[in-house]
């Protein structure tokens, strides 16, 4: 298994079946890959969409929330069950363009080549197709982050990613963890990349966030997160000692 494609869905039934076929079609002739689609306690037929792609043909997983959890526990939920190395995720409301994968994987080929310690690649939306609202509220909460965190990174909320499993399974989880990612694979002593994607208008359904979610509720998790950058272990060389003669 080459990559694990990773999407959080909450009622977005009809943004299944064409991330489906534009998936398909972008990842044609690049290798093997798997799509996980993470029902986050959905009440449309967001599961049902997903099954009728299975049964139409698709090699598509689906695993299911009881009950609403957050986007977080949802990306955690996919990456847990993901079966490659290295996981791509894409936000269920299809303004993520899946053509942008195969960048994102040059990408990481292209740099890794040097630079093994390259363990995520985010998206940076440079013309974002939202409202004025949350276009702002966005710029303001990037702003705020990075000038906290110092994690150099335009877009922290980009759900296009490309991302190393293992690590991200060992970082600290919380809820909101996905809006830290760069600064918390910082952490870890990984290299972060920002490559730039397409972002397009919403086409079905209506978003779950707002000015609140974006802005406000996340500045806990701020400070946290702050808390755990100041305080990670430094790296040091370690030198093994011959044995005692």
């Amino acid at each position: 298994m080459d990559l694990s494609i990773v999407i959080p869905v909450y009622n977005e039934s009809g943004n299944v079946l064409p991330l489906v076929h534009e998936i398909a079609t972008a990842l044609r002739g690049i290798g093997s890959y798997e799509v996980l689609f993470v029902d986050d306690g959905s009440t449309d037929g967001t599961a049902a969409a997903v099954c009728a792609a299975r049964a139409a043909g698709a090699d598509v997983r689906l695993l299911r929330h009881g009950r609403r959890i957050g986007q977080s526990r949802a990306l955690w939920t996919g990456i847990a069950y993901a079966r490659a190395e290295w996981v791509a995720t894409l936000d269920g409301d299809g303004q993520n363009d899946p053509a942008d994968l195969p960048a994102l994987l040059a990408a990481r080929d292209r740099a890794r080549a040097g630079d093994p310690g390259l363990l995520l690649l985010t998206g940076h939306r440079v013309r974002r197709q939202d409202g004025w609202l949350r276009r702002v509220s966005s710029t303001i909460a990037n702003r705020v982050r990075g000038s906290l965190l110092r994690d150099d990174t335009p877009d922290t909320g980009c759900g296009i990613k490309l991302m190393h499993r293992a690590t991200f399974l060992s970082l600290p989880a919380f809820d909101h963890m996905h809006r830290f990612l760069p600064a918390l694979y910082q952490r870890a002593g990984a290299r972060v990349l920002s490559v730039p994607v397409r972002h397009r208008p919403r086409a079905l359904g209506s978003s779950k966030y707002g000015m609140h979610d974006r802005l406000w509720i996340g500045i806990v998790d701020l400070f946290g997160v702050s808390w755990l950058m100041a305080r990670r272990w430094p790296s040091i060389e370690i030198l093994e000692e011959p044995p005692a003669s």
